[in-house]
């Protein structure tokens, strides 16, 4: 073992130091390890992981949108601020597990009521997940927004908001085919293309990778409703079963 001291040692270990994965366990957990973290896992060695978050093909984890049954889960996360306000709709296949994200809206410098009345045109029963805080909003400003939102109309919960490991979730997700984008969701695609880390020199000269915060509403919002579905996932009630408006996918001109 490398000596720091003469009493502190660093121990180097690897996937190959571990006698009970065999070679194809070891697969397994590389396909579904994000890339920026494959080296620390596997072979623990630090990695800064700046590039792609999602470094997997739209084509690969998108797909042709479908209606969705009557009987699936549905749910939404949000995300909001002046610049822009978005929210991105999931509804889950009950025999598989699969998470489709169906819907979108993304609008900018538009008073709650504006949005509000959108996401509603979705179905006014779907619970959504918000981060009261985002956008660096202090708390106060967060609950103020949170309560607007309330008032508007919107069932609405705080979301899991855990980066990294909201992160490393969804990629786990999409490496297995268990979260599916539709096809029609165009400003999606837009940042799920664009969404990526850079390295930026911390305090002390400590460069670390932070993810860019730009241009990453609709990611957030996925980010909260995948991590928080479990909480706000529900069946549409019976008596709203005769609309129709959320069993379509987002028109692309409107983001609807």
């Amino acid at each position: 073992m490398p000596e720091i001291s003469p009493s502190k040692y660093t121990v180097h270990a690897t996937w190959d130091d571990a006698p009970h994965l065999d070679a194809k366990t070891k697969r397994e957990l590389w396909d579904s390890t994000p890339p920026y973290l494959r080296d620390a896992r596997a072979k623990g060695i630090p990695s800064l992981g700046a590039g792609a978050i999602y470094p997997i093909p739209w084509d690969e984890v998108s797909c042709e949108p479908f209606p969705i049954p009557v009987h699936w889960k549905r749910g939404y996360g949000m995300d909001v601020g002046w610049n822009y306000t978005a929210a991105f709709w999931l509804a889950e296949d009950p025999v598989d597990g699969v998470l489709y994200g169906y819907a979108e809206y993304k609008a900018r410098k538009a008073l709650p009521l504006i949005h509000a009345t959108a996401i509603k045109t979705r179905g006014e029963w779907i619970t959504g997940a918000i981060d009261p805080a985002s956008r660096g909003r202090n708390q106060k400003d967060g609950t103020r927004l949170f309560n607007d939102y309330i008032q508007q109309g919107l069932h609405l919960t705080l979301a899991n908001n855990e980066v990294d490991a909201g992160l490393d979730f969804i990629w786990s997700l999409l490496s297995i085919g268990r979260l599916k984008l539709f096809r029609t969701l165009t400003e999606t695609e837009k940042e799920y293309r664009m969404y990526r880390r850079e390295r930026v020199m911390g305090k002390f000269e400590v460069e670390t990778a932070q993810v860019v915060k730009k241009n990453d509403h609709l990611m957030d919002s996925k980010r909260y409703a995948v991590r928080t579905f479990e909480k706000i996932g529900a069946v549409r009630p019976a008596a709203d079963r005769d609309q129709i408006t959320d069993f379509t996918p987002s028109d692309a001109r409107t983001n609807y």
